[in-house]
């Protein structure tokens, strides 16, 4: 991995950061923290600057910069406290690559929208949509969790009935009936009701498809280190203007130590990020999902729990100003209580982990390659 700054990383980075920085911001204090869809800002810069043919391979029209780009991205709309319009894009992209879908990445590539709902129930044992196979095709029935108020193509997890019960993804193509939006909360969710699919846009987990969802987590990640990042530079300027018995508010060691170590945190999570973001990268599509698949799922874990903890501080240090539109700090505090679940608990991601690194060291002992302990 090569630690030195990558120049054409440091120039996206830079362009992110100038057309998200005049984003329209909801002053309020209730409903959706953020504007998403289409019509929002964050949307707009992301379609000038063609974000959507970032990662994708030449052979489809893109520019083959990687994941690291994608991360970049992700990164940036988290600072900017904006909602994230290119996960869902990117993540329907990668998954019409492996399964074989042509006319989604066409659809996607002509402008329509995407969106995911569902994610968080993969790592639960019930709970979301349920597929059942019909004469029809298959039914969808459930509510779940989305990242977007509305969308034309809408990826969903599902589980099959019992006893199998096994995941899916489902692929519900613009002008399908039978959903609704429930946008008016937050976070967004959506509600199937007798939504008939063809079989083919039932897509199986399989080595290609878990690499799509792998990539998917690692820039989940980078939002959310974004969101912490941000989160912690606006404490920064109130603890450093703010005044207490005539010295500012980060002087005192309460404030600015805690403030310090979150910044540490922060670092030491975006390393475990661009670390699973190299490593995606390092041998070509799927390499996450193959080489290391605890890799994104320390990643999200990490980056989930170092927002939490970040918010946790910057709100004890802003006080009641941190929970009033007067601070910005308030938005990302709304965003900090449901993005770190968007793709399941960290509890429940750290439980993967340690089964993924068991399934490693059981195979390696298998194969004779593993070293025992002195």
């Amino acid at each position: 991995m090569d630690l030195r700054p990558d120049p054409l990383q440091a120039q996206l980075r830079r362009a992110l950061r100038t057309g998200l920085a005049g984003a329209a911001v909801r002053p309020g204090v209730r409903g959706a923290p953020v504007l998403d869809g289409p019509a929002s800002q964050a949307s707009q810069v992301l379609s000038d600057l063609s974000a959507l043919a970032f990662e994708l391979p030449a052979g489809h029209g893109g520019l083959e910069l990687g994941l690291m780009a994608g991360a970049t991205v992700s990164e940036e709309l988290g600072r900017a406290a904006c909602g994230n319009p290119y996960r869902a894009h990117a993540f329907l992209a990668d998954l019409a690559l492996a399964a074989g879908r042509p006319d989604v990445l066409e659809d996607l590539r002509a402008g329509a929208t995407a969106a995911t709902a569902g994610l968080e129930n993969l790592t639960r044992s019930g709970g979301g949509v349920t597929a059942t196979f019909t004469d029809g095709g298959i039914e969808l029935n459930g509510t779940a969790t989305a990242d977007a108020a509305s969308a034309d193509i809408l990826a969903v997890t599902c589980r099959l009935p019992e006893p199998s019960a096994l995941t899916r993804i489902a692929l519900v193509p613009a002008g399908t009936a039978g959903y609704k939006w429930l946008g008016d909360g937050w976070p967004h969710a959506v509600r199937l009701s007798g939504v008939v699919i063809g079989e083919r846009n039932l897509i199986t987990w399989n080595a290609p498809a878990l690499a799509a969802l792998a990539r998917a987590r690692i820039r989940q990640a980078a939002y959310l280190c974004g969101l912490a990042a941000g989160m912690l530079e606006g404490t920064a300027r109130y603890a450093g203007t703010r005044r207490q018995f005539g010295s500012k508010l980060r002087d005192f060691q309460g404030v600015g130590f805690p403030l310090a170590q979150a910044m540490i945190s922060l670092r030491a999570a975006r390393m475990l990020v661009h670390r699973a973001a190299w490593l995606a990268d390092a041998g070509g599509a799927g390499t996450a999902a193959v080489r290391e698949p605890a890799a994104p799922l320390e990643a999200l874990a990490t980056a989930a729990e170092t927002l939490i903890e970040t918010a946790r501080t910057c709100m004890q240090a802003c006080g009641g100003h941190g929970m009033t539109s007067e601070l910005a700090v308030h938005r990302y505090y709304r965003l900090a209580a449901a993005e770190p679940c968007r793709y399941g608990r960290p509890g429940e991601l750290w439980r993967e982990v340690g089964a993924s690194r068991l399934a490693a060291a059981v195979a390696a002992r298998a194969a004779g390659s593993l070293t025992p302990l002195a």
